[in-house]
């Protein structure tokens, strides 16, 4: 399993010491939550900030669009080289074409699920797809509650992947901790987003090391 902290749940009044705290802390990326007030009911950072989480950290980052703009934020993130772009399918008219632009710029494009949307959804899109990330809370903020049927949408979405294009990944995010980590990996899940459990933990590293299982 690889874990992915979200930079949400770190202290922005140290957040250079935070990022290398997770890297050294044996994170495989580096989750980055952007949001625009319109798409979700909070707002996070712009690529000021996130440029100087770049110049900090040794792993890759991985950008989660929660925005109603996908192209123009696309373009204001794309120059930091992140592994990952993913955007919302619940906010994007022509999410093949926001997917053909995000790959042209060298970067792995994904499409994010709501927790009521479902993997039918987007069966015909996973054949362009490298990771599909599943919402285990309502966007917006951290420290909810994990929502228990992702297990089972982890399942039906397992099984069309396989049907479609067994190379894509499949992310969770939200509420993951060591409590439902296993039960994660069972479903096929590969990699985890974690901000409340990993920042909220005294040791960082010790955190992030028992959700890779």
């Amino acid at each position: 399993m690889l874990v992915a902290p979200s930079i949400l749940s770190a202290d922005f009044g140290r957040l250079n010491d935070e990022i290398t705290a997770i890297c050294q802390g044996g994170c495989d990326l580096i989750h980055v939550d952007v949001m625009d007030g319109h798409f979700v009911p909070n707002m996070t950072i712009g690529p000021v900030v996130v440029s100087s989480v770049a110049k900090v950290a040794t792993k890759p980052l991985d950008v989660h669009l929660m925005v109603e703009n996908n192209s123009f934020f696309i373009d204001l993130f794309a120059p930091l080289k992140p592994e990952y772009i993913s955007f919302h399918i619940e906010s994007e008219k022509h999410p093949h074409r926001v997917i053909q632009k995000i790959r042209s710029l060298g970067i792995k494009p994904a499409i994010v699920l709501n927790p009521h949307s479902t993997p039918e959804s987007i069966e015909y899109l996973l054949e362009d797809l490298d990771m599909v990330l599943l919402m285990s809370v309502n966007p917006g903020f951290g420290g909810q509650k994990f929502i228990k049927s992702v297990i089972e949408k982890t399942i039906e979405l397992k099984k069309l992947i396989l049907k479609r294009n067994p190379n894509c990944l499949i992310q969770v995010d939200g509420g993951v901790n060591d409590k439902n980590i296993y039960e994660l990996k069972k479903a096929g899940v590969d990699i985890v987003v974690a901000g409340s459990y990993v920042y909220g933990a005294h040791d960082y590293a010790k955190a992030i090391k028992s959700l890779q299982v």
